[in-house]
Parts: structure tokens; sequence; C-alpha cells
């Protein structure tokens, strides 16, 4: 009979830590999420908040949300055929007046790169709730 050694141990150890990572990411997300709720919802159908819905905003026109008063600028950045990515919506998070001068919007910018990214994954994963 073969002794299970310390490799087998460390994994069977890590292996609980490992599944809780995905967990623990979109956990952080929607925490980055959370000031965003004041003015948006994942609920595209919600209306009546200060925002638009921000659900399947990963590959949407910026401005697309036909049931929203975008401010000039979104509505020229929708007319001139652009579209959220991961990469733009990293710029945008960072400092969004900056991207958008003239924006309604007011945020000062999600400064952490890696609460960006969770609050990035988590915007991209809501098309799919």
């Amino acid at each position: 009979m073969k002794i299970p050694g310390v490799r087998t141990f460390v994994a069977l150890l890590l292996l609980p830590a490992l599944a809780a990572a995905p967990a623990a990411a979109e956990d952080a997300g929607e925490r980055q999420f959370a000031p965003c709720r004041a003015c948006h919802s994942l609920d595209p159908t919600e209306r009546g908040l200060p925002g638009p819905h921000l659900s399947g905003l990963i590959g949407r026109s910026i401005g697309g949300d036909s049931a929203f008063d975008y401010s000039p600028v979104l509505r020229k950045a929708r007319d001139d055929g652009l579209r959220w990515d991961a990469t733009r919506l990293d710029s945008f998070l960072t400092d969004p007046a900056a991207m958008f001068p003239g924006l309604w919007m007011s945020m000062r910018g999600v400064e952490d790169a890696t609460e960006r990214q969770a609050l990035i994954r988590f915007l991209a994963a809501s098309a799919s709730r």
C-alpha cells in the first residue's frame, strides 16, 4: 500500500481555498458595485434611476440604453460607434471625466487597479445573471 506524499497532502489542503477563489472574486466585484447601485441597476427593466442599467454592459454601445437620456458626450460616443469593452471600461473607471469631458455622471473614479478589475469582471458576468 502506497502512502500519500506531501504533495498530495498539500493539494488536499489547498483545494478548498482554490474553490473559494472565484466566489471571493465575485464578492469583491459586488462590493465595488455597491456604491454604483445608488444610480445604476443590473436589471434592464428597472427604470427611474439617475443612471442607465448596466446589465450586459461589455459589448454594448456606449450610451446604448435606449430608455436613458445620456449626456451629449456619451451620445456622441454612441453615434461614433464606440462600444464598451474591458479595456475601455478600465480607462473610464479610472477617470470618467477625463475620458468623457462634460459627462453628467459625478464619479471620481476607482484608483486601485485590482478593485477596477474586480468591478469589470462583475459587470461582465452580469450579462449571464
